[in-house]
This record gives C-alpha cells, sequence and structure tokens, in this order.
C-alpha cells in the first residue's frame, strides 16, 4: 500500500511537469497541487493578484504590439527625429518593434501555460521571475503607449483609421480566442461547487463574448461598399524620389521614380547663397551628405549659408549606403550602388527640366533663407525665375504649394495648379482659385474627400507609405498620395479589403454563428 501511494506521489507525468516547471518552477510532482472542487485556481489571493497582472500584461503588450506595428508608415519619420536628437542614424523603430513582439510572445506564452494548467486541474503558482516579468513588461508598456500619446499625438490617428482595414479581421481573431479560452473556462467553472462561483467565472466571459458579437455594428469602413462603385486607382508621387532605392532628393532617386510608374516628383527647395535654388530637406547638410569630410567645422551651419562651389563639392549619395535609411529596403545592385555613390546635390533647373522632359507633376516646399542672406526677401522670386525662365516647364505641371503672395504668383505664372496645404471652406477655396489639397494622411475622410471632389477640387495625401493605407486611401476617393514606396504600390491592382455591405454581413453572422456553436458545444461537453 505504501509503495502504490508513493507511486502515485511521484509518478512521472511529463506534460504536467513541463507546463509547471516552465509557469512556476516547479518540475517535481510532489511540488505540486491540483485543485479541489469548488476551490479558486490559486492557493493565496496574492497569486490571485499574480494571474490577474498577467492578464493585464498580456492585453497592454497586445495593445503595444498593434499600435507600434500599424505605425509602421512613420517609421522612417521616428528614426529622423531621433537622428536630430541624438545626432547619429539608427533604425530605433525596428528595436522598439523586436521589443514588442517579444514581450507579447513571453506574455502570451504565460498565458498558453496557465491555461494548459487549469485545464489539467493544477494550483496555478507563477515563479517569482515571471512575476518581475510581467510587472516589467506591464510598467514599459503603459510608459510606452503613454510616451507616445504624448511625443507623438498624430500616431493615434494612424491607429484609428488602421481600423478601418483591419477591423473584421480583428473581429474574427478576437473570436478564435473567445472560443480557445471556453475551454479552461468551462472546465474551471465546472469545478466549482457554487452558483455563485460559477458565475463569476462565466459571467465575465459571456459579457466579453456578446460585446464582440456585436461590436461590428458601429464599425466602419469605406472599403465596404457596393459593387462597382470603387474610384480610379490613386495618382503615386515620389515623396523627394524614390529615397527606399536611391538618396533623396538626387536626380538618381528622382530617375528610379519614373522608371517605376510615378505620376509626380516632389521636393524641397533652399537658396544658396550666392542665389542657386537646389533641394534640400533638412536645415544642415549633417544627414544627406559627406560634409563632416569636407567641411568638418561647418556641420552645424545652414545649407542656404553655403555657396553653390561649395554645395557642388559635397557628395549626396554615400549616406545612403551606410545608413540604410528604410527598414526593409533590400540590397541595390553593384550598378544602383555605384550610381548612388555618385551623387550630387541636385538644383532646382535639373529638377524641373527631368520633370518635363518626362511629363510629369512637380509639387515643393519652398524654405526661406535665414536673417542676413543676400536672397532673403528675393528668393521667390529667384523660384520663379527659374521656373518660368530657366527649365520653363509645362505651367500645368506645377502644383504651386506656397501660400504666401499667392495672388502675385497666379498674376505672373497663370496655368500653375494652385494647391492648398490645409483643409478651409470651400467657398474660400475657389475664391483663391485652389484646385488641390495637400493633406496630411491623418486628415483622411471620404466625406471630406467627396465633398471637395463636387466643387471640383481633388485631394493629395501624404506621406503614404503601407498598402494598408493606400488602399484606404483608394476606397475613400483620394485623388492621388505622396510616397517613398512608388515600386511598392504601383503593384496594387485593388484596396487590400474590399467587400460589398453583404459579403461582410454574411462573413459577420457566420463568424459569431460558428463560434456561438462551437462554444455552446464545448460547454456542453
Amino acid at each position: 500500500v505504501v509503495r502504490r501511494r508513493l507511486l502515485q506521489r511521484y509518478e512521472h507525468q511529463p506534460f504536467i511537469s513541463c507546463l509547471a516547471g516552465f509557469y512556476s518552477c516547479r518540475w517535481r510532482r510532489y511540488q505540486r497541487k491540483r485543485t479541489e472542487p469548488g476551490k479558486c485556481c490559486c492557493s493565496m489571493v496574492n497569486e490571485l493578484k499574480i494571474s490577474s497582472d498577467m492578464d493585464f500584461s498580456f492585453c497592454f503588450s497586445l495593445v503595444f504590439l498593434y499600435t507600434w506595428g500599424e505605425g509602421k508608415n512613420d517609421y522612417n519619420g521616428f528614426d529622423w527625429y531621433n537622428y536630430g536628437n541624438l545626432g547619429f542614424w539608427f533604425l530605433w523603430s525596428l528595436v522598439i518593434l523586436i521589443v514588442a513582439a517579444v514581450l507579447f510572445a513571453y506574455t502570451s506564452l504565460l498565458l498558453v501555460l496557465a491555461m494548459c494548467l487549469l485545464a489539467e486541474g493544477q494550483q496555478l503558482y507563477l515563479h517569482w521571475s515571471h512575476k518581475i516579468g510581467t510587472f516589467l513588461v506591464l510598467g514599459f508598456t503603459i510608459s510606452s503607449l503613454f510616451a507616445l500619446s504624448i511625443l507623438w499625438r498624430d500616431h493615434r490617428k494612424t491607429v484609428r483609421l488602421s481600423f478601418q482595414v483591419t477591423a473584421p479581421y480583428l473581429h474574427i481573431g478576437a473570436i478564435a480566442i473567445m472560443v480557445l479560452l471556453s475551454w479552461p473556462v468551462a472546465l474551471h467553472a465546472l469545478r466549482a461547487d457554487k452558483k455563485v462561483i460559477q458565475v463569476v467565472i462565466v459571467g465575465p466571459y459571456l459579457a466579453i463574448l456578446l460585446f464582440l458579437f456585436l461590436i461590428p455594428l458601429g464599425m466602419y469602413s469605406p472599403c465596404i461598399r457596393e459593387e462597382g462603385t470603387l474610384g480610379p486607382k490613386p495618382a503615386l508621387i515620389g515623396h523627394r524620389g524614390a529615397p527606399m532605392l536611391a538618396p533623396e532628393n538626387t536626380e538618381m532617386s528622382f530617375l528610379k521614380t519614373i522608371e517605376h510608374g510615378g505620376d509626380g516628383l516632389e521636393t524641397d527647395v533652399t537658396i544658396s547663397y550666392d542665389g542657386v535654388p537646389f533641394l534640400m530637406h533638412d536645415d544642415t547638410l549633417r544627414r544627406t551628405t559627406n560634409i563632416h569630410e569636407v567641411y568638418p567645422n561647418e556641420t552645424g551651419k545652414a545649407a542656404s549659408l553655403f555657396s553653390w562651389d561649395s554645395l557642388q563639392k559635397l557628395n549626396a549619395g554615400t549616406w545612403f549606403l551606410k545608413n540604410k535609411p528604410f527598414l526593409g529596403m533590400g540590397s541595390l545592385s553593384k550598378a544602383d550602388q555605384n550610381q548612388a555613390m555618385n551623387q550630387s546635390i541636385y538644383t532646382l533647373s535639373g529638377f524641373l527640366r527631368l520633370a518635363d522632359s518626362h511629363n510629369k507633376l512637380v509639387i515643393f516646399d519652398l524654405y526661406r533663407p535665414p536673417e542676413k542672406h543676400p536672397y532673403r526677401n528675393l528668393w521667390l522670386r529667384k523660384v520663379l525665375d527659374v521656373i518660368l525662365k530657366e527649365s520653363k516647364i509645362k505651367r500645368h505641371l506645377v502644383l504651386w504649394l506656397h501660400n504666401s503672395v499667392r495672388s502675385f504668383v497666379q498674376s505672373v505664372a497663370p496655368g500653375f495648379q494652385h494647391t492648398m496645404g490645409r483643409k478651409a471652406p470651400i467657398e474660400d477655396l475657389l475664391k483663391h482659385n485652389i484646385v488641390k489639397l495637400n493633406l496630411v494622411y491623418t486628415d483622411m475622410s471620404s466625406e471630406d474627400i467627396r465633398k471637395y471632389a463636387e466643387a471640383n477640387i481633388t485631394t493629395n495625401f501624404y506621406v503614404v507609405n503601407e498598402p494598408w493605407l493606400y488602399s484606404l486611401a483608394w476606397c475613400s476617393g483620394a485623388h492621388s498620395v505622396t510616397t517613398n514606396a512608388v515600386h511598392l504600390l504601383k503593384d496594387l491592382s485593388q484596396p487590400l479589403f474590399l467587400m460589398t455591405p453583404r459579403q461582410y454581413n454574411m462573413m459577420w453572422i457566420l463568424t459569431d454563428l460558428t463560434s456561438a456553436f462551437l462554444i455552446s458545444l464545448i460547454f456542453a461537453l
């Protein structure tokens, strides 16, 4: 009898041993306890609190992973912001994405182990190292989400936009998780000997399930539309050319955009100390040239304070090969590497001639020179001289964005397509002969797009890099987008998510009915 009892006490249970070993570091059977019928899954109130913390850690790590993952469209801007503050280039966005994925995988594994232990009737005891780990995950994800909401407020708008594409799939995923959870919930409720405990266990589960069943009633997406109502594919304007394939704002970058079928070119224009308009986005030359090699004592000097002769001595391509500024850029061919290494700063005149020769639209931001610059008060006239006299680009190809002295520009250069960089009442736009709006993508609204289109005012959104965001712009009726990824978006033949209301309703109803049947079956068994 003693031998039999010892064997029962110490008999080998490899599956439960692995579960308890990884979760509680209790590899031997005598270290574990079974949950008695009617008893809580946790032996102490403190353990119950730890289990709740683990659930919160899982939820917040999931929210953080989704939030950061959907922000991929702006990773380059995030890394550029950190470059400006730290002084060196690094893909911090990729590091944060990896950390978010690791934290979510860790909390998910702990949750799966806990559910399996519950299903085997074992009491939960989280090892102290995991307790510290879940606490750190919870603190890190909450502080990260708070920092994002403060420092990157537009990111919340990006996440809200993403729901218009991902919500149907998130709904199916959430329902699938609830089906999987029904198994341990049913087992735990079955072991409870009091009705109150059963209600406490099953009640919240059913409330969440009912919420998920009904949540599609509040969903909206412009990509759920009747067949045949989808508008034309938005035109693609290369943001500083094709900066994922070539150094930004260089001749090679614009040629790559043209090669991949871009409809327009976007750039940034400043003016040298001796009056030559050239292309440069940043205030200084540190990020996109080798100024630290040629003029090491002038790296912080404004780009517009250099003469054109000095600017011509700089290389505008080697930084691109060294830093690889975009996530998932891929490798360049040997010919492209050689071409990139020999890029120089590009003039506005050369840019306009290139666009005109290929019949491409152009849009550009104009930067006024700083105080004491010789062309501080003449810079706009100098830019207009280059457009009208030097390059002689077809005027209908110019999307004039700069808002000051617009009436003067309209008088000396009739034919430009005048563009506004913000939303405004239609009456005001028509009064100033505005034919296009150039808006940040977080301002995207299918209702506003339709309203402006009825007044023959088209919309362009910037900067749209991700296929899901381009799909949303397409469904919303955008006329064009400014993008870093012309070579990727041009291959989309239709939006990633496109359904008729009838198809969506069928998917919603079938998902709910199937899940309700499976959950009922599990509880019945």
